[in-house]
């Protein structure tokens, strides 16, 4: 199968080794990945902002540049959901019957990992090796609306060696959300609190998922913190083998702070 991998704006600047797990995971299965090197931003912050407008040429670039694959892997839930939900609206507010026809053709073909692997690879094991205790939470664009159920906890619960804990709560919101962790940051920070928490009260080594904003958000309370616990995508726990194991790396180390000198005037 010929498959483009779609990286997103934030996996492509800030966690560029989740794309390259994701390669390295689908070829070690036996199929074709590309990076279209024309893909740009799909729009999602400036749908979620009010810009939607400025979307539509975001939307036909990105209809363009994956053409022609018979698969579209998005390293990214919410940047899928953006897609798969809104990329219609765009082409009716367009008025626009080719980039509704392009969006009808390119929707059907885009998945998030796990409905790639479960779904149209029928993979279930993956082969992988991660001896470490993890717990996994679903970020609330891939449960409540790419709705992949229980399809990542399978491919991880057949991870060999993996310790896979519960997350109490799990269903909860992190507070990340984008702009709303900007706009409403009390509200975000009390929610990435208590996910932090809910993480920690499992003894894992491990906190994953399928989007890297959200691992972001709830990393920042476990390395302020000082946990120790390590955020990171499950495509990362499935690239791993005996043959080439993941690096958990060592627990996140104090900090050396510099001593105030407070008095003494200008």
């Amino acid at each position: 199968m010929r498959i483009a991998l779609f990286i997103a704006c934030f996996n492509d600047v800030m966690y560029p080794q989740t794309g390259k797990a994701m390669v390295r995971l689908l070829r070690r299965l036996g199929h074709q990945v590309d990076f279209p090197a024309q893909q740009t931003c799909c729009g999602q912050m400036h749908f979620n902002t009010g810009y939607q407008d400025d979307c539509v040429p975001l939307a036909q670039r990105f209809c363009t540049t994956f053409d022609g694959y018979d698969a579209v892997l998005a390293a990214s839930g919410s940047c899928a959901a953006m897609v798969k939900d809104y990329y219609p609206v765009l082409a009716d507010r367009a008025r626009s019957p080719g980039l509704a026809r392009k969006v009808a053709s390119i929707v059907p073909r885009l998945y998030e990992l796990s409905e790639l692997l479960v779904d149209v690879l029928k993979v279930t094991d993956t082969g992988s090796y991660f001896p470490h205790r993890v717990t996994y939470h679903p970020t609330c664009h891939t449960l409540r609306m790419l709705r992949i159920g229980d399809r990542p906890t399978t491919l991880l619960r057949a991870v060999e060696g993996i310790d896979l804990v519960e997350l109490p709560e799990a269903e909860e919101c992190c507070g990340f959300g984008g702009t709303f962790a900007l706009r409403n940051a009390d509200t975000s920070i009390a929610m990435g609190t208590d996910k932090a928490v809910a993480a920690l009260g499992t003894g894992a080594e491990v906190l994953t998922a399928a989007d890297n904003s959200c691992l972001m958000h709830i990393g920042g309370f476990l390395s302020r913190g000082r946990s120790g616990m390590r955020p990171l995508h499950y495509a990362e726990i499935l690239a791993a083998t005996r043959a080439d194991p993941f690096d958990t790396g060592e627990p996140v180390p104090d900090v050396q702070r510099p001593v105030r000198q407070h008095g003494g005037g200008r």
